[in-house]
């Protein structure tokens, strides 16, 4: 890599650790080519990015940012992952090493916090910023539904006894 293509990737990742949601950092040693292509893939589909970088040049990205605290975690063949919602990338790197034994979670960080290999997986634990919202808008229709059946329940009763009145008259 020449000196401007580094300048570039450091200024490149500087606006990655500032701008996501959350980062994760891990060991990748022994990963074959195949898996690290499906671990893209899968994170890409997820709305997420897995990136290699040099441990010197992650370290200089890293200074001036949140997610300075995290520096110490590159030692190795460390990758990264990231995305703009904090839960997708801990989610995914998460159920990606649980059938792959070769990424070792590190750690990682979401915003000013610092977090542990722990706490990634802790946060992988959360449902998405999707199934937030479709939980709440759950919520917020089911009383909708439950007003619409006590207001209605009264008028379907009257129906039922006008409809018993009109059987008997006929009947007489």
């Amino acid at each position: 890599m020449e000196r401007a293509e580094k300048r570039e990737f450091v200024t490149e990742l500087n606006d990655v650790f500032k701008a996501s949601g959350s980062v994760v950092v891990a060991h990748y040693a022994g990963a074959t080519v195949a898996q690290m292509n499906d671990f893209r893939s899968k994170m890409r589909a997820a709305g997420g990015t897995v990136k290699v970088a040099k441990n010197r040049l992650a370290k200089i990205a890293l200074q001036g940012t949140e997610a300075e605290g995290i520096s110490n975690l590159f030692k190795g063949q460390t990758l990264i992952a990231y995305s703009n919602d904090p839960i997708t990338a801990p989610k995914v790197v998460m159920d990606f090493a649980k059938t792959n034994d070769k990424i070792v979670v590190l750690g990682g960080a979401m915003g000013t916090t610092t977090l542990n290999a722990e706490g990634v997986k802790s946060l992988a634990t959360l449902p998405s910023l999707d199934e937030l919202r479709a939980k709440l808008l759950g919520m917020i229709q089911t009383p909708a539904t439950r007003i619409a059946g006590v207001v209605a329940a009264p008028a379907s009763q009257l129906a039922r006894v006008f409809s018993a009145y009109a059987k008997k008259d006929e009947a007489a």
